[in-house]
């Protein structure tokens, strides 16, 4: 056989089948943005400095796609510049979420600076909570075929021991195989990213996880955007604000003379 050029030489891509999609854009109720920006709010108005916070975006299990709330946990540490929330913190504030309510993401306050955009150490953050959101919400996304070279197809009490020698992979029927193809579960999962600022600017990313069930191998990736808002009948009312100026001084926590180790991180 002759081949007209290397191409002719290149692997088949694997079969996959796509079953169903991730997000692709953020969607936010409107009561849930209104809270973001009033807790940044009530941060300058009971600590008196636009300090950086973070927080977790929430759902419904039921439609896990869209922000309903916004769950402002014990912050470790708040300074004008730098926020700290330990790893814990995550599963600590899940355990106290209604049963049908999850965390879809994480959202972050940077204050009054004009660094509009994610930052290094927020990139480093999202990689924690992809991996603790997607270990609890995902699904079946794909089948995609493993490519096994030198498959060997054998049948069930009908082989000697000595044939499993041979072949990369033993597959054992229970009746004669001409071909087969193996195609493994793709599990996937998001989880949403938004920074907002005082003067009401916001940025938005989705992260996302994908998992073969045989081959193990994981691919994850990120895409900016765009943030579409919902309107479910619910607003924000002055019991709400009340409550959640109790948690705002209950769980920032300023910090004026940070660690010399801190600063030159920042």
């Amino acid at each position: 056989m002759r081949f007209k050029s290397l191409a002719d030489l290149k692997r088949q891509k694997p079969k996959e089948v796509t079953l169903a999609t991730l997000p692709q854009e953020v969607s936010m109720t409107h009561y849930a943005k209104e809270k973001a920006f009033k807790i940044s709010e009530l941060v300058r108005e009971i600590h008196e400095e636009s300090y950086e916070w973070y927080g977790f975006t929430i759902a419904d299990k039921e439609n896990p796609e869209l922000i309903t709330d916004i769950g402002l946990p014990q912050n470790d540490q708040n300074l004008l510049e730098y926020a700290a929330i330990g790893p814990a913190r995550i599963a600590e504030y899940h355990d106290s979420l209604s049963e049908d309510t999850i965390i879809n993401g994480w959202i972050h306050s940077h204050g009054a600076l004009q660094y509009m955009h994610f930052s290094h150490t927020d990139e480093e953050n999202q990689a924690t909570v992809l991996d603790f959101v997607t270990a609890r919400l995902r699904k079946t996304v794909a089948k995609k075929e493993i490519p096994i070279q030198d498959l060997q197809l054998l049948v069930k009490d009908e082989f000697e021991e000595k044939e499993l020698e041979e072949g990369s992979v033993s597959l054992i029927t229970d009746a004669v195989v001409s071909e087969a193809i193996l195609m493994e579960t793709i599990y996937g999962g998001f989880s949403y990213s938004i920074v907002i600022g005082d003067e009401g600017w916001h940025e938005q990313e989705i992260h996302y996880k994908e998992r073969g069930v045989i081959s193990g191998h994981s691919h994850v990736s990120k895409k900016s955007a765009d943030l579409v808002l919902i309107d479910n009948g619910r607003s924000l009312t002055q019991a709400d604000i009340i409550v959640l100026s109790k948690e705002v001084a209950e769980k920032i926590q300023p910090n004026t003379n940070p660690p010399t180790e801190l600063i030159e991180r920042m």
